[in-house]
């Protein structure tokens, strides 16, 4: 009896440790899928692979006239304009300037910069209710955190009588580290009176883009004060970073709204190709480093697919890649042919790459400014013509 009595308990035990097993294999497994889950349906995704093979490269044609703006500038990251016209530029190495159409002035009290690598005093923009508030945003890598090294930070601040006041830091990606590498960082306001910006994996691939709990390799979406919006896409998600809108980025260093569909695009590097032009939806996983056109810079393959149920396909990729930096869409009729196309700087091959649209579809892409050095932003300015920053020369005006 007693031996019955022992082997029917010894069952019931073998039952319920099995059952607990169970349990605690699903929760885990479901705590680790969750990260790769698609926020949003399928429906939301662009599942569509684009169509880049047989896309004409037209040379550059020389049909414009190229102005200087600004001559002497090192590395000018980033540039907006003030209502009166002003054109607000930044230096990397961390100083930023007003220039009044004559005379570039210094701008004081801008915060104190991480250098290192690709970190610097990044981009500049001007708050759209600017005549009321004079607030600029500015991003920028920033040791501020425990930390050994820096993170991208933005902040925004008050310029007044060319000095900075006030400044607030909005937002600051942790952890700092000593890596060099992908900080991101573009911005770009939205129809929905929201601040969009970018910050990079920072050389952690296999870590950060895919993990919506921690920052890196994601655009976000914050109030003009720093707090967070109810309906971002990951609020209410234990441990998530509920101020980003996207997930699975690489290294954004193009975005903005489209001035005439108010879509949010932005364009990023790939590693050997697979450099990529995104619609920016709410929630979405863009797949790095998942899935890419790309591959090593060694030459060796990192994945073995391009696309994957869930994740987001680019409206265009390029392979090679042509290290794409500043993005703008121009919107005059004057531009005749070139009105709507998008243009994007290539830091590798030197030249403006203007990309005819039709719709999301690219029908054929045009260089300019073809030698002229390493684009590394372009801008629409108030008077609706084109304006490019390149390393080494400076700020210059392209007119038809």
């Amino acid at each position: 009896m007693r031996i019955l009595l022992a082997l029917s308990a010894l069952l019931i035990l073998s039952t319920s440790c099995k059952k607990a097993f169970s349990e605690t294999k699903d929760a885990d497994s479901l705590a680790a899928s969750s990260l790769e889950a698609p926020y949003v349906t399928n429906d939301s995704v662009n599942q569509k692979v684009p169509k880049v093979d047989g896309i004409p490269l037209i040379e550059d044609q020389k049909n414009y006239t190229l102005t200087p703006v600004v001559e002497g500038l090192n590395n000018p990251w980033g540039m907006d304009w003030l209502p009166n016209g002003d054109l607000v530029y930044t230096e990397k190495e961390g100083k930023m300037f007003r220039f009044d159409g004559t005379t570039s002035i210094e701008i004081q009290n801008v915060p104190e910069v991480y250098i290192r690598g690709q970190g610097g005093l990044l981009d500049v923009m001007v708050h759209p209710d600017f005549d009321v508030n004079n607030i600029i945003f500015i991003s920028y890598a920033s040791s501020i955190g425990d930390e050994d090294g820096g993170n991208t930070a933005i902040a925004s601040a008050v310029l007044n009588n060319d000095k900075l006041t006030n400044l607030k830091v909005l937002y600051k990606a942790v952890p700092n580290t000593k890596k060099g590498q992908h900080f991101g960082s573009r911005f770009a306001w939205g129809n929905d009176n929201k601040l969009y910006f970018s910050i990079g994996e920072r050389g952690e691939r296999d870590v950060n883009p895919q993990d919506i709990t921690r920052d890196g390799g994601k655009i976000y979406r914050i109030n003009d004060d720093g707090s967070i919006p109810e309906d971002n896409p990951f609020v209410g998600i234990t441990d998530a970073k509920t101020a980003a809108y996207t997930y699975g980025n690489r290294n954004p260093q193009g975005l903005l709204k489209h001035p005439v569909t108010g879509e949010i695009i932005a364009h990023e590097h790939g590693p050997r190709g697979g450099d990529e032009i995104n619609i920016i939806k709410a929630g979405v996983n863009y797949g790095w480093p998942v899935i890419s056109y790309g591959i090593n810079y060694s030459g060796s393959k990192f994945t073995e697919i391009t696309e994957k149920e869930g994740m987001a396909q680019p409206i265009y990729y390029w392979v090679p890649s042509i290290a794409p930096s500043g993005f703008a869409v121009i919107n005059d009729a004057s531009y005749e042919d070139w009105n709507g196309n998008f243009l994007v700087g290539s830091l590798k091959f030197q030249y403006l790459e203007m990309l005819y649209m039709d719709g999301h579809q690219v029908t054929k892409r045009e260089k300019l400014v073809d030698g002229l050095g390493r684009l590394r932003n372009v801008k629409i300015g108030p008077d609706n013509q084109i304006y490019i920053g390149v390393e080494g020369k400076g700020i210059y005006k392209i007119s038809r």
